[in-house]
């Protein structure tokens, strides 16, 4: 028996005008980094966010770029600390540890599954006159952090913000944008992001002289000069002319993503109204609005008959449709082995009952068939 076609957790989809952004691109000989793909595609992210334009955009390789260029606006240093959400993907964390910098890792709330404000309050509180140069939450798969919770302690130590919102794209708390709080923000167009350039991110702030410094910093930091002279350390991190005409066309159709992974989250919710034991990740009130970028529910074995989050992703497997477990929190990971580490164990729990489920905006009716088909297996 011929095996069964994959349905991936989140591929790309494209909208139709990549190829003539990028057609542009080879029509013109703007193959070399940056040029007019770039610059439009900053535009229409800057004005994605906000529609008076105040905010600035610097497309970059990738969302770990833009994290570690904010870390190196504030000048972080090996004496210093910044405060992380534990419960995100490495690329929160490398982007402090490039620098040398200690992690102070935080605990999330089980209401958005982010930042928990309370754990985040004591450990300021416990570092206050030490070097904390920055607190960075993360926009799990789409929904909000506590932003006026988290910005309030923020400013009350006098600490900036440098918001991860690489999985929030098109997500908005209290009608503001995702990305659009912090000091400086992250965005990630990864292939498998509600929109994607195959690899890319960009640094957003409302600062134009920090997104002045960091294309300085992502062309190599090379000075004035006719010939190539460098007066400090630079990184290749700037996005070139191709894949950003691939981002222009995926801007066209990002509200019709959005709405598209909040209708596969719908769909999910109604199959699994029925059965005991599993939750998911909920808007908590109506100042929350998630793209819900990948669907995430939790799978409690106690009241599922022993089914495990385990078990379902397997069976999964079996079938040839992706799952995959929710972010294992990275005070947990051997590379961060005892560091300090703030909270109840939130996230912890998330990681061990948690599972994304096949999300991608481009799933037909036959593989939503083929899903619902294999989870009435696992569950009855």
């Amino acid at each position: 028996m011929a095996e069964k076609n994959k349905i991936w957790l989140s591929s790309p989809h494209m909208g139709g005008a990549e190829e003539k952004y990028v057609k542009e691109a080879f029509d013109t000989n703007w193959v070399a980094p940056l040029g007019p793909n770039v610059n439009q595609f900053e535009l229409a992210i800057t004005e994605s966010l906000s529609l008076d334009k105040i905010y600035h955009t610097a497309a970059l390789t990738s969302g770990t770029a833009a994290l570690h260029l904010a870390v190196r606006m504030l000048n972080v240093e090996a004496e210093d600390t910044v405060m992380v959400q534990s419960f995100t993907f490495c690329g929160s964390t490398n982007s402090v540890s490039y620098e040398g910098a200690e992690i102070v890792f935080i605990d999330s709330e089980s209401d958005t599954w982010n930042m928990c404000p309370e754990a985040l309050a004591k450990a300021m509180a416990d570092y206050q006159g030490k070097n904390v140069k920055a607190i960075m939450p993360v926009h799990l798969y789409g929904m909000p952090a506590k932003m006026d919770q988290i910005q309030a302690i923020a400013d009350q130590y006098q600490v900036p913000v440098i918001e991860d919102a690489a999985e929030a794209l098109g997500s908005t708390f209290n009608g503001q944008a995702c990305g659009t709080f912090g000091l400086m923000s992250a965005l990630s167009f990864n292939g498998n992001k509600i929109i994607t350039t195959s690899g890319g991110g960009a640094l957003v702030s409302k600062h134009k002289d920090y997104i002045d410094r960091a294309r300085f910093l992502a062309t190599q930091a090379r000075d004035e000069a006719p010939h190539y002279q460098h007066s400090q350390i630079g990184y290749n991190y700037r996005m070139s002319n191709i894949v950003a005409g691939i981002g222009r066309g995926q801007m066209e159709v990002l509200p019709e993503r959005v709405k598209q992974r909040r209708a596969n989250n719908h769909r999910y919710r109604e199959f699994f109204k029925d059965f005991a034991g599993i939750t998911f990740q909920t808007e908590p009130n109506a100042n929350y609005y998630s793209t819900y970028w990948l669907t995430a529910i939790l799978i409690d074995p106690r009241l599922t008959g022993g089914i495990s989050r385990e078990d379902v992703r397997l069976a999964l497997e079996a079938e040839n449709i992706e799952s995959r477990p929710l972010w294992k929190p990275m005070h947990l990971q051997p590379v961060y082995e005892g560091a300090k580490f703030y909270g109840s164990g939130v996230c912890e729990k998330l990681f061990e009952q948690g599972l994304c489920l096949p999300s991608g905006s481009n799933l037909t009716q036959e593989e939503f068939d083929r899903i619902f088909k294999a989870l009435s297996r696992i569950f009855n």
